[in-house]
């Protein structure tokens, strides 16, 4: 199977390294973390999740900016061993509360007898929270989640809370470090706070035309629940009860209504393990005793026309000799209440392009602009978008020398990247959680959150 194991920083320190069988030369950490730091000066593009390098297969994932690292010499599946990097992760998270270079080098020892557990001379043994939980005995050492490296805002969503909200109690707001909790460690007193986490995440792709009609559309989403309740109690979770599995040949979204009520049609979907479905089909409710640690209730996708968060205009234009200008304009589509974190704007610029002026909107705050010359890419960052408002970045190009060819074909597409807390694209709801009660005192608390962000957000000029 795997020859060695090893986590490492974007620094490239060597946090953690298990040689399981003795095939692989010592040196192949620095070896990969070289040909992956400079594989963009080869064509432009990231290190693909496996490489090849003098007879050895690389295979890695980047969680939390953090790279988990598999080498053999044998021709395994690719597939496999990228499985079992995310659930070393997600196992080594469970046990730690929350994942990043300070949690692992404090709790190495913890890590390593993990490690130990999960993979026995390169084969993989047992990935699952609950079942190792009888095979460890270290304890956990807390660490505070604000005190990682500034991350993407993927990995910032695997470490923090991004406004969850308890559903037997309104609009209050989870302590920030409630979702970090390690699945083995206690309040302090010794007392387990009761508490159970569901997300419901969805990252769509939409391919907008030049006239801005939507091309492609689709949802990719999944419901992952977190359990800290001690007995593993029942749990049903209820979905909306519209809810339609496979394609029924027309819109599911009502543009007339502002509310965007309307049934909801997921093309397909898959459960976990545990979940039951004796009464999915009667009343859209699932059922299921959940395991220890971090899982996903159930996979879904979504093809059916659904109304996009963001709406933009892009346009570029000749403005005289050697110059041309470009506007972007970027509308969000949903709830004032709402607030979108973290928005990217990138637009590929002609290739003769060699100096960009920005002129942003009066009182414009939280906003970054960018030219990279190497690339020709022009950047937008807006730190906040609140919903129903409108913002627009304006540029000046300059040009080296004349171009036949249409600036408008050699420009674009723009793409847009965001996350979106309490937000949701497909319009899926929890409409209850519900726990099989021990006594009539035994009322844990039960968190929701849902978060929408952008997997391809494209838009042709």
């Amino acid at each position: 199977m795997i020859s060695q194991f090893f986590v490492l920083s974007q620094r490239g320190d060597n946090i953690v390294f298990r040689d399981y069988r003795g095939e692989v030369p010592k040196g192949s950490a620095e070896i990969f973390f070289r040909k992956v730091k400079f594989w963009k000066n080869d064509d432009g593009e990231e290190a693909p999740p496996v490489f090849n390098v003098d007879g050895v297969n690389y295979l890695h994932v980047k969680v939390a900016g953090l790279l988990f690292v598999a080498t053999t010499r044998i021709n395994v599946s690719p597939a496999l061993v990228l499985e079992l990097l995310q659930r070393i992760a997600r196992v080594i998270k469970d046990y730690l509360g929350i994942l990043n270079e300070d949690s692992l080098r404090k709790n190495f020892v913890l890590v390593y007898e993990l490690l130990d557990e999960v993979i026995d001379f390169g084969y993989p043994q047992n990935t699952s929270t609950e079942v190792l939980k009888s095979f460890i005995f270290n304890e956990p050492i807390v660490v505070d989640a604000g005190r990682g490296p500034s991350l993407s805002p993927a990995a910032m969503f695997m470490l923090s809370p991004l406004g969850f909200e308890v559903i037997q109690q309104g609009s209050k707001r989870m302590p920030g470090t409630a979702v970090t909790k390690s699945v083995v460690a206690n309040e302090p007193g010794g007392r387990k706070r009761e508490e159970v986490f569901v997300d419901v995440i969805e990252k769509i792709s939409v391919t907008f035309s030049a006239s801005g009609y939507i091309l492609t559309s689709e949802i990719d989403g999944t419901i992952q629940m977190k359990s800290y309740l001690t007995g593993n109690p029942e749990i049903r979770l209820a979905l909306n009860e519209d809810l339609s599995i496979g394609r029924s040949g027309h819109s599911s979204y009502d543009y007339s209504s502002s509310s965007g009520a309307g049934m909801v049609i997921l093309d397909d979907c898959n459960f976990h393990e545990s979940v039951r479905l004796d009464n999915f089909d009667l009343d859209r409710t699932l059922t299921l005793v959940p395991p220890d640690g971090e899982f996903p209730v159930m996979n879904f996708r979504m093809t059916q026309e659904f109304k996009p968060p963001f709406h933009v205009n892009a346009l570029i234009e000749e403005a005289g000799s050697l110059k041309a200008e470009v506007m972007l304009k970027v509308r969000a589509d949903f709830s004032s209440t709402i607030s979108a974190n973290t928005v990217a704007l990138h637009m590929p610029l002609p290739k003769h392009t060699t100096r960009v002026s920005f002129d942003l909107e009066s009182g414009a705050v939280g906003q970054t602009t960018d030219f990279k010359e190497g690339n020709k890419m022009l950047e937008w960052g807006l730190r906040k978008i609140v919903g129903g408002s409108e913002h627009t970045l304006r540029a000046k190009l300059s040009f080296s020398q004349e171009t036949n060819m249409n600036i408008t074909k050699e420009s674009g597409p723009v793409s847009m990247t965001f996350t979106i807390p309490m937000y949701s694209a497909s319009r899926l709801q929890v409409r209850y959680l519900q726990i099989v009660k021990k006594s009539r005192t035994y009322n844990p608390y039960r968190w929701v959150r849902y978060v929408t962000q952008a997997n391809s957000y494209v838009v042709r000029i």
